[in-house]
């Protein structure tokens, strides 16, 4: 992988784990019912939509994906890979880290699942429907990601013998 996508990916983890942080305060001020930030700001009521366990799981998907890019940044130099096959890590890394957080964050805000097409168990509508499409590209990606992984990394240790 050469360094300028190494380097992308570094960014790419710090913008998601920007956006987790400030998804975080989103969060906090859901459950506390009120934007809480005294002495600085006095105390503010406001009605965030959603339920707590979607904006947890938008927050921790911010987190996870952030790093998930960083360490694969690391660890480029451990994998045995061809130019091409890092340039399909690289976009397939891309494509699950933010693929995975914005649909999180969007079904947060629209008290949706995206897990089934209709809604399922879930709450349906369009704005479920959009985001369950959204899904399948990252759903493939990760799968390309985990088998370059596994790849990479056993050809890199064949060349140690």
């Amino acid at each position: 992988m050469t360094e300028r996508h190494r380097i992308l990916l570094v960014l790419n983890g710090a913008g998601l784990l920007s956006s987790a942080v400030v998804i975080g305060w989103f969060y906090m001020f859901m459950l506390l019912g009120k934007i809480v930030l005294w002495p600085i700001v006095p105390e503010i009521d406001v009605q965030i939509g959603g339920e707590a366990r979607a904006w947890n799981m938008a927050h921790l998907e911010g987190i996870t994906n952030g790093l998930m890019l960083i360490g694969f940044a690391a660890i480029a130099p451990l994998l045995a890979l061809s130019a091409r096959q890092f340039v399909w890590l690289f976009w397939s890394s891309l494509v699950t880290a933010w693929m995975f957080t914005l649909p999180a964050l969007a079904n947060a805000i629209a008290g949706t699942r995206g897990l089934a097409f209709g809604g399922g168990p879930f709450p349906g509508g369009w704005v479920n429907n959009v985001i369950y499409v959204s899904g399948w590209p990252p759903v493939i990606a990760v799968h390309i990601v985990m088998a370059l992984l596994v790849w990479g990394a056993w050809q890199k240790l064949q060349e140690t013998r």
